[in-house]
């Protein structure tokens, strides 16, 4: 049997992975509201999201009236509560996403997410979500390292990892870019949060459903 063409494959988490739109909307509605802010929908928030929580929070502060440091820095903290005490329940894997993972994993592929959420967010995420045992790593947001797009997180994903031959998937400009840096070959996603056509990305191949992921792969590998 031919052996897959990659050791590693990474994943972005939110709109990746899993669509997190409902509790992360949640989470910025509950810090709007402490500044007598309208709420948003889950669809105005959806293209909010991709570069971490305070990004939100000041896109979130923006299209409701002004966005000063102070008010971001005295209501970041009540969101990181909120979405922390709240953080899976409206939250789902993608259609076939399961699917794909096992049939990885099968091909003797190891899994490992990088993402902008802060570390322990992501995790607590994928715990509550019985996903952890899945990932040789899983590389978070941190004040140590630069966020995507800097290849930074990537080179350490690859590196918790195992090391190898890797290819990473997400839906924002803030992956493919992350993953052009570090020399990698990426996949995006149409159904996350990618704020505009996946195909404006950058991708070396871009996917409508998980059913098409391993295909995507292996093409670009080959």
């Amino acid at each position: 049997m031919k052996s897959f063409p990659f050791d590693i494959v990474g994943f972005d988490l939110d709109g990746t992975l899993l669509d997190t739109s409902r509790d992360l909307a949640a989470a910025l509605n509950h810090a709007l509201a402490q500044s007598g802010r309208p709420a948003q929908s889950v669809a105005q928030v959806v293209p909010m999201i991709g570069g971490g929580a305070r990004k939100m929070l000041a896109h979130g502060l923006a299209a409701t009236g002004d966005c000063s440091e102070a008010e971001l820095d005295r209501l970041f903290p009540l969101l990181i509560d909120f979405y922390h005490d709240n953080i899976s329940g409206g939250t789902l894997p993608y259609p076939g996403m399961i699917a794909s993972l096992d049939a990885l994993q099968a091909s003797g592929v190891r899994l490992a997410i990088c993402t902008n959420k802060a570390e322990p967010l992501a995790l607590k995420l994928l715990d509550e979500l019985s996903l952890s045992d899945r990932f040789a790593a899983v590389i978070g947001g941190s004040p140590d390292r630069a966020p995507k797009p800097s290849a930074a997180p990537i080179h350490e994903m690859i590196a918790r990892a195992g090391g190898g031959r890797a290819a990473f998937v997400g839906d924002s400009h803030f992956d493919m870019d992350a993953a052009r840096h570090a020399g990698v070959p990426s996949v995006a996603v149409s159904f996350g949060f990618p704020g505009g056509p996946a195909g404006d990305l950058g991708a070396d191949a871009v996917i409508d459903h998980y059913d098409d992921l391993i295909p995507a792969l292996e093409r670009l590998g080959g």
